[in-house]
């Protein structure tokens, strides 16, 4: 693809052929596209140093840049940046429901979507450095998810990476889905306990929002019906730095004509949170991202719940009703039309239990990469805990343990979380 010019940047696009499978070189190639962007003062110099950004999701496409911005502002002081949509993602070879149900019946459209994790992403990632770069290594930043694909490139091939800068996505090495999903419940209650101590009245009115649900056949502009475990699930706002306020607004549109019936515009708003039709992997593929050796994930958000029964779909329950977080669970295939073609698949991917490992411990232990990771203490989607066991078993990793932002910290801090990582593993802080 060609370049543009946006304010204070040079914007030039990347097509590459990678394998679908990297244990079969010779096989089927899908194609992965990255966005190359660097500061106009910048553009003619050889030797400016790259840096990867690995998008948070899974199943997400890297920003798109509109100049001089945010963290990016802060990126392009030091860096071209490689905006990477991961295989599957943005303008990247898409997975999508009619895409992969065309390849044949459930068992191999499993075995596609299989190839879409963190080990296939890093190998794509190494890649294409060595084709722009040869064997000089680049700078990986990774955000949420991509943090995880961070240490995963640390694990496969650490001789592709110069400095190693993660905000809000240190996993836990050996953490199962099962492990995860019982550390997460707990906070999403805290953000929920947080979101009605701000907005007292809103105890009312989600009850009010979860009988009508119940009672009544309310459907979103696709043609969903909205359930009250669809209705729970916008809770996923809730680990985002604003996003309390964002569903609280949003939940003041759900009788706004005045009658019994849900506002348009609220339908209109929820379908939105809800759709996935452009990113099914972030469904089909979330807890196979914790999925490793003779680790069967087989739904384990949706076992897991039965032991937090606060976190019931029951409208006339004790208050307040709770919203669930990053939680994925069955019924987001079978109950959305974009996804229900791949609703046997997906429980195909959820019996798996024969996933390649993603991370190595013992090369992490011996880990000779300076890694700088923002630890966000009140991080909803992410478990402290665990990343804390994971920064102290990595060689060479530094945590910024810090409260002032949640999980969005890097997008919203205008570039404050970006530069603190890079003057720590610059060993400035």
């Amino acid at each position: 693809m060609g370049s543009f010019r946006q304010a204070g940047t040079v914007v030039t696009g990347h097509r590459f052929l990678v394998p679908l499978d990297h244990d079969d070189p010779d096989g089927a190639r899908i194609e992965v596209f990255a966005r190359e962007v660097v500061a106009t003062a910048n553009a003619g110099r050889d030797d400016l140093p790259w840096l990867l950004f690995l998008q948070g999701g899974p199943g997400y496409g890297a920003p798109r840049p509109s100049g001089r911005e945010g963290w990016l502002n802060r990126a392009l002081s030091d860096y071209r940046v490689l905006l990477l949509d991961q295989r599957g993602t943005g303008l990247s070879t898409p997975v999508t429901a009619r895409r992969v149900a065309a390849l044949g019946g459930p068992e191999e459209q499993a075995r596609y979507l299989a190839r879409f994790r963190a080990d296939s992403i890093v190998l794509d990632a190494e890649l294409i450095r060595r084709e722009l770069l040869g064997d000089v290594p680049w700078t990986v930043l990774g955000q949420s998810y991509g943090g995880f694909c961070t240490y995963t490139y640390l694990s496969f091939a650490p001789e592709g990476v110069r400095e190693a800068l993660v905000t809000g996505g240190t996993p836990g090495l050996a953490a199962t889905a099962e492990d995860v999903y019982r550390r997460t419940y707990p906070r999403v209650a805290a953000k929920n306990a947080a979101f009605y101590e701000r907005y007292p009245d809103d105890v009312d009115l989600v009850r009010d929002i979860a009988r009508r649900l119940a009672e009544h056949d309310e459907r979103l502009p696709n043609g969903r019906r909205l359930t009250v475990e669809g209705f729970q699930s916008l809770g996923l706002m809730l680990g985002m730095g604003v996003g309390a306020d964002h569903l609280h607004y949003l939940l003041e549109l759900a009788f706004a004509d005045g009658g019994p019936e849900l506002s348009p515009a609220f339908l209109e708003e929820v379908g939105t949170h809800l759709s996935h039709t452009d990113a099914p992997v972030h469904i089909v593929l979330h807890e196979a991202i914790y999925g490793q050796g003779k680790s069967a994930t087989r739904w384990a958000a949706q076992r897991v719940r039965a032991e937090f029964p606060a976190f019931a779909p029951d409208p006339d329950g004790p208050d307040p009703l709770l919203f669930t977080g990053e939680m994925i669970y069955p019924w987001m295939v079978a109950d959305d039309p974009s996804l229900a073609p791949l609703r046997e698949a997906a429980d195909l991917l959820a019996e798996r239990d024969d996933w390649p490992v993603l991370y190595d411990p013992a090369r992490l232990r011996g880990n000779d990469v300076p890694l700088a990771a923002a630890v966000y203490h009140d991080d909803m989607y992410v478990d402290f805990g665990l990343s804390m066991e994971t920064i102290a078993s990595v060689g060479k990793a530094r945590a910024w343990v810090t409260n002032e932002w949640e999980h969005d910290g890097l997008r919203v801090s205008d570039g404050q979380v970006l530069d603190r990582l890079v003057r720590m593993v610059r060993g400035e802080l």
